[in-house]
């Protein structure tokens, strides 16, 4: 229990930290939030069948918000000319 409530805490520390480095575009925010609820969702049911779904559930949450965050500032910075 304590491993999963390092890892939540160091995922939220992490997100906090990185808000403030850089402004965000409206597709970087859209797609870290869609992508961590789909990463979650994903990690949780696949996490489930090992019998580890809070685990997967936070692995996915993790790794679908930072996949959808770049996505989301790659179309940013092809929409405002930067890229």
């Amino acid at each position: 229990m304590k491993t999963i409530i390092s890892i939540i805490t160091s995922i939220i520390a992490t997100l906090a930290l990185s808000n403030c480095a850089a402004p965000a575009g409206p597709n970087t925010q859209r797609g870290a939030a869609t992508g961590g609820l789909i990463g979650a969702a994903a990690g949780g049911i696949i996490g489930h069948q090992s019998g580890h779904a809070l685990e997967g559930a936070a692995l996915g949450a993790a790794v679908g918000g930072t996949a959808g965050a770049l996505h989301g500032n790659a179309r940013d910075q092809e929409q405002y000319g930067r890229y």
